[in-house]
């Protein structure tokens, strides 16, 4: 009887009616809820949220998120078991930096800017020019070596085209007649002085004609030692400069890499103490409760973690409803023991009849037709987003009328995650703008690059108002030069350099989607520039010797859109910030215009007008000749001007507009 209770027990894999759960007493002591909290937050720093560190070993890098995920949200044991086989490899290194991911330059003792670095050239260009002041330069012989030629001197049979050209003047004695007066000629010595007349006259233009070749080769012949000298100097300043340059740069370049190296070993020092932490924490709270069922779904819990010391009393049945007590206890996250009670006895011999079971008791109980209504179907996230991407090709050869060849792109993705449920609006959006174009036998030039990306959350306050905050960030991907740009030029903008942070509060007035009206008095704005060494930051505002700046001021944010005709749509994003320091002389405004034709499902047309001014984003003033004016000091003056750029675009669309569902049980 008792074998034959056994082996129902491994058949149906029966389990436990009731017990209570008995914890083992002595556990490890867990570390605190905060400090858990700061350890997961340092591991996602460096791990998750940063892209300037990266780590050594893929699978070692994805074992530690799988670890602060498992902490987080759901387990994953074998994270744990990866990360402490890799602690034990010697010298092993979780994560690493790349020198010129290191945003803190400025704080490195020893290191140059861009701006110390513009002043030492500056330096060298006033020295070495006042060097060659009154230095006698030697000019080659192959410099001046056909001198004549190339200065354009007057032949000796063409020695009239002086006089002809006004350069000289011809006397009147020596000028030519038309016809001789008999009054000139009465005698022999008249006859033969006119006959000399032609003499005197070539001996005198030829006279000129050495003068004027002896004048213009003696001018062309300075402008050619000037020029060369000037080409000497300029040649002695740019290798100083570039050797001071390559100098700053290897210096700058170890500098870095030293701080950067003893910045790793520190964080890849604290990661190990953390993770050996967690890991600890992670094998303390790791468990998983069950539930035991036996053939009449009589259920009892059994909580499983590495602490173990957990009991349960399972009574195992059969179709029969005989029963045998088994005894369940935790032994960790994993695993179980099973033990029989001391009083329970084993038959060998003999096998119970076993009773006709009716197993029409485990069909549904409950008929589901009459099951009411429970649940309520809601959309409250919209998931969307269009891209478009479009080319120009211009192909000139033999054109009368003139023109280039020319080949430009233009790719344009926006997406927007929006939340609303009950009182509460979230509203999430992107923006990537990247254009290039090439003309003629130029390089390729950049002319549109801009990522932004906005978060607004909005409270209902009354009516179509709501309590909003906003946080705003714009920069851009790639270097920007002034075109046409030199071998040797240096960009004006790079990679956040500068970014745009701007954090708002205030009230949003939203009467419809297409709508919306964001005033916000408490406003801070903040600019930063990574890269000082090849940008000017003052270009931006910036002080020199800083990397960025911050100003408080009320901003307004307008956005309208509207579909004018079937295809056709009109939208404008209007924003203005004026500073509170100085409100009646710094303000900035960026106003965006696009008209949007749809001509397929697939093909569309833009127009896109941009109109820009910020007071911290300061241009050189040029005269008439496009020369830079220079203040009283000698330095360029540079002002804030309006900015504008249009385009228009025809290429391919697509686009993306999703509803997330989900269920709400209703009470």
């Amino acid at each position: 009887m008792r074998v034959l209770l056994i082996l129902i027990f491994i058949t149906y894999i029966l389990f436990p009616v009731s017990a209570n759960e008995i914890p083992k007493k002595d556990k490890k002591k867990k570390p605190a809820v905060a400090v858990i909290h700061s350890n997961l937050e340092f591991l996602n720093k460096y791990f998750i949220k940063n892209e300037t560190w990266h780590t050594l070993n893929t699978g070692m890098g994805k074992s530690v998120i799988d670890l602060v995920h498992f902490i987080e949200s759901q387990p994953l044991d074998s994270a744990i078991k990866v990360i402490k086989e890799y602690e034990q490899k010697t010298g092993a290194n979780y994560i690493t930096r790349l020198p010129e991911n290191v945003d803190d330059t400025l704080n490195i003792e020893g290191y140059y800017t861009a701006v110390q670095l513009q002043i030492k050239l500056d330096e060298i260009r006033d020295r070495v020019t006042s060097e060659y002041k009154n230095k006698e330069v030697t000019v080659p012989y192959a410099v001046l070596s056909g001198i004549e030629s190339k200065a354009g001197i007057v032949l000796a049979e063409n020695g009239m085209v002086l006089f002809t050209d006004s350069v000289y003047t011809m006397p009147d004695s020596l000028k030519f007649l038309d016809a001789i007066p008999d009054s000139m000629v009465q005698t022999a010595q008249d006859f033969q002085r006119i006959l000399k007349l032609d003499s005197i006259r070539d001996d005198f233009v030829e006279n000129k004609r050495l003068a004027y070749n002896d004048s213009i080769v003696e001018n062309y012949r300075d402008s050619v030692i000037l020029a060369y000298k000037k080409e000497i100097v300029q040649n002695a300043i740019k290798l100083q400069q570039k050797q001071i340059e390559d100098s700053v740069k290897i210096n700058n370049y170890e500098l870095v890499k030293t701080y950067n190296e003893q910045v790793i070993r520190e964080i890849n020092d604290s990661i190990s103490v953390v993770l050996s932490s967690l890991v600890d924490y992670a094998n303390s709270i790791d468990s998983t409760q069950i539930n035991l069922l036996n053939i009449n779904n009589q259920s009892s819990e059994l909580t499983l973690n590495n602490d173990g010391g957990y009991y349960t009393r399972v009574w195992l049945k059969n179709e029969q409803n005989d029963s045998m007590s088994v005894l369940i206890q935790s032994v960790n996250n994993k695993s179980l023991r099973m033990l029989i009670d001391d009083d329970v006895r084993f038959s060998r011999n003999g096998q119970q009849d076993k009773k006709e079971f009716d197993f029409s008791m485990f069909g549904p109980r409950v008929n589901l037709d009459k099951i009411g209504k429970r649940y309520k179907l809601e959309t409250p996230w919209i998931i969307g987003g269009d891209g478009n991407l479009g080319f120009t090709q211009t192909y000139v050869e033999n054109w009368k009328k003139g023109g280039k060849s020319s080949l430009s792109m233009l790719m344009v993705l926006k997406g927007f995650a929006n939340y609303s449920y009950d009182k509460i609006k979230w509203e999430n959006s992107a923006e990537i703008r990247n254009g290039w174009i090439k003309p003629g036998g130029e390089k390729v030039q950049k002319n549109d690059d801009k990522f932004e990306i906005t978060s607004r959350i909005g409270v209902s306050a009354f009516k179509k108002w709501y309590y909003s905050a906003e946080i705003d960030y714009e920069t851009q991907f790639f270097r920007g030069y002034k075109y046409p740009k030199e071998a040797d030029a240096k960009p004006i903008s790079a990679f956040l350099s500068p970014s745009k942070t701007l954090f708002k509060l205030g009230l949003d007035y939203k009467p419809n989607k297409n709508f919306s009206l964001f005033l916000s008095p408490f406003t801070s704005k903040t600019v930063f520039v990574r890269d000082t060494l090849n940008v000017d930051q003052t270009n931006f505002g910036v002080e020199s010797g800083r990397r960025s700046f911050w100003e408080p001021g009320l901003n307004a944010d307008l956005k309208y859109k509207k579909e004018i005709m079937t295809g056709y749509t009109y939208e404008t994003k209007f924003k203005m910030f004026i500073n509170y320091t100085e409100p009646f002389k710094k303000f900035d405004i960026n106003w965006e215009n696009q008209i949007t034709m749809q001509l397929t499902d697939h093909i569309n047309m833009r127009l896109m007008l941009y109109l820009l001014y910020d007071d911290n984003v300061l241009f050189t003033v040029k005269d008439s000749e496009g020369n830079a004016k220079l203040d009283e000091n000698n330095k360029e003056i540079k002002k804030p001007k309006l900015q504008f750029k249009e385009l228009i675009t025809l290429g391919f669309t697509y686009k993306i507009n999703k509803k997330v569902y989900r269920t709400r049980k209703l009470d």
